[in-house]
Order: structure tokens, then sequence, then C-alpha cells
């Protein structure tokens, strides 16, 4: 769920073989072509947040989450009628994002989830069945797998798992992801997939206080059957840290983007791990202003390089990419994918790329401050 004005969601990365690439020293350039297209837009319906979903990729073929609500203005607050039913829903794309159609998630009733992980109410009709323990080991190497995680609120709350083999089409679950000896996990869907029984987590921890606001890694060795506490990503946070986006340069070294707040101030700050998330070293602040904040989507390039996405919560809003070529030692300069925005409800991005190099960044969008806000997407080539 979003952070009201005054949380990687990735495709599965299977790194049975080596995947460090280094890529040829680029300065960052203007965008270029970029193309703009609606993923999902209704008069009257506000539709948003695919950061707090997920996004996967096979191919051509392109899944991502998003929730759908109903319109209401409500000033410098998201624009989503908090009185009314809020769904969680799926796009689907088979042409590498040129076209999307929208799908009820199956069998009837998932992801559904619960009120706390949502800013209006439960819809009508089935619902979630209640999380049990995982009991059988996740087919972490199913050619078609994907996975989706999801707080139950923010703060001291619990998480939940879900998983599919037949690429988002149906949903086992939920089944309930354990605490790790925290005060409360925020999971959203942040996760590299290492080996057949092997994964590796990035969620959002409790702070001291109770307060949602601390990155920490995670990991199971047994496909799910238990997960591990390995490691905090940065100190504790006077405000907070939240809604990391992670990539893989090799079985060991990780980058990671994360999500900082310490009023007024946002930003995105990067780190490194170079023993597969047991430690972690802070690189820089790649996005020094993201408005009201915004989440990051971090790809892997197919040249090495590094793509960071993010929204725009301060005029003019929009997209924005960076790219490193240096493993995020360092970042080039801002490149606005677009800047026509109609306010701060704008972002929330998740992100891949295809097989030809191009990013495909999905987000939610408004082009005036009284539209409807909808859901899109740009392709791009670095």
């Amino acid at each position: 769920m979003d952070h009201p004005a005054p949380h990687r969601l990735t495709a599965p990365v299977l790194l049975f073989a080596l995947l460090a690439a280094t890529g040829p020293t680029l300065r960052a350039e203007e965008p270029g072509e970029v193309k703009n297209v609606v993923v999902y837009a209704e008069p009257g319906r506000f539709a948003g947040w695919p950061a707090n979903h997920g996004i996967w990729s096979w191919g051509d073929e392109i899944l991502v989450g998003f929730s759908r609500g109903w319109n209401k203005d409500r000033g410098p607050y998201h624009h989503i009628d908090k009185e009314k039913a809020e769904e969680h829903l799926l796009a689907r794309s088979l042409d590498g994002g040129l076209t999307w159609k929208v799908e009820q998630p199956q069998p009837p009733g998932a992801l559904t989830g619960s009120v706390g992980m949502r800013h209006g109410l439960l819809p009508e009709g089935p619902g979630d069945r209640e999380p049990v323990p995982l009991t059988t080991p996740l087919p972490l190497g199913h050619p078609d797998f994907a996975m989706t995680l999801r707080m139950e609120g923010t703060n001291s709350g619990a998480s939940r798992l879900y998983y599919s083999t037949d690429r988002g089409r149906s949903w086992d679950g939920p089944f309930r992801l354990p605490l790790m000896g925290r005060i409360g996990v925020m999971a959203r869907t942040d996760y590299i997939v290492t080996s057949p029984s092997e994964c590796l987590l990035f969620l959002t921890a409790s702070k001291t206080n109770g307060k949602e606001g601390r990155p920490f890694c995670a990991e199971t060795t047994d496909a799910g059957l238990s997960w591990q506490f390995v490691s905090y990503i940065g100190p504790e946070p006077t405000g907070y840290a939240i809604m990391p986006s992670t990539v893989a340069l090799s079985p060991t070294d990780l980058v990671t983007t994360i999500r900082r707040l310490d009023a007024p101030k946002s930003w995105i700050e990067a780190y490194a791990s170079h023993d597969r998330g047991r430690s972690w070293t802070f690189l820089n602040r790649p996005e020094p202003d993201t408005g009201e904040g915004n989440p990051p989507a971090l790809l892997h390039l197919p040249d090495g390089r590094l793509c960071l996405l993010s929204g725009r919560r301060v005029a003019p809003f929009g997209i924005r990419a960076r790219l490193s070529d240096d493993q995020g030692k360092t970042w080039g300069p801002a490149i606005v994918l677009r800047d026509d925005g109609g306010g701060t409800d704008v972002g929330y991005p998740r992100a891949v790329v295809r097989k030809d190099g191009a990013v495909v960044v999905v987000y939610y969008f408004h082009d005036r401050p009284d539209s409807d806000r909808y859901l899109a997407a740009s392709i791009w080539k670095p």
C-alpha cells in the first residue's frame, strides 16, 4: 500500500549460470524514442501501484499486478474512494508490452488479500482463505514459475506468499511468510531464484519502534519450507527505508535500491553486496529527489549496465531513468521518459527488460489534476 502524501516485483531470475557481464562505458543519453501505451484505463476508475504487486516476464509475455478502485477527488491525497471496493488485478501482454488485457486472478478470490493491504474496501464475492504454512516445496525451477509476496498491513504486520506454475493464470496460496524474528514483515515482491531449492527475498521489517521502515534480506535453502533472516540492508533510519528492488550481477554480487524518506526529503539510495546478501555497502543516492517519495525499479540490462526507473512526485511530474555502467558505483544524469503528469499521483513502477534490450516499465499515471488515474507503460531502448 502506498504512503499518503502530507514498497522487486521482479520476474524470476534463475542464476544457474554466471550472470555477470561487463558492458561498454557509455554516458547516459537522451532517451530517443519512447512509446507510451495504456495498460488499463476506465472512466470513473482508479488504477494504481504496480510496485505493491509484482511483474514477471517470459520472452514477449509480461504479467503485472495492480490495484483497481473508484476515482474520488481527495485533494492532495490519492484519488481513490476509500468507501468502495479495491480489487487486486493482473494485466497481461503477449507482444512485449504493446497491448494488454486485464485478468481476474484465478481461482476466484485468489490474491484478494486482506483489508489492511489496500486503501479501499474488500470486494464482494470469494475472498482469500486464511494463510497456512507451506508444506510442499516451491517449484522454483519451473520455467513458468511466478511468486508474489504481499503485506497484510503496514508497521507491525504479517505477510503472505502466493505462487503459480502457469505464468500467473492460476495461483496457489496464501501461505504464511514467517516473521523471522522481526516485529513485523511488510513484503512486496522482490526475489531472486538462485537454484531449484534456493531463493533470496528482499523485504521490509518493522523498526525497533514497531513502525515500517528497515529493509532486509532473507533466504530459503529448502524451496520455501523455511525462511531465514540473512541481514539488514543499511542502518535503521530515522524516517523509513522500504521497498527494495534488487538485481544479481553474479551468484555472489547483488545491487539493491531502496526508497528512503527523512521528512521532508525523499530519495532513492543504492547498496551492494559481494557475499550473496550477507553484508551490504552503501553506494550512493542515484535519485536524490523523488518529491513526496516513490519506489525504485532496478534492471540489469543485457549489455551489463544497470537501469534505475522511478516516478517523480514533484513538478515536472513523470517517469525518469538513470543508467550505471560500473555496477552502481556512479550513475548518469536523469533521463526523462515522460514529464507530462498531472500531479503527484504517478509512478510506483515495475519493469522488465525484453530480449531485444528494450525496457518495459509499468506505472500509474494521470494527465490532469482532475483526471482518472490509469495504468500505463513506457517502452524504451537504452
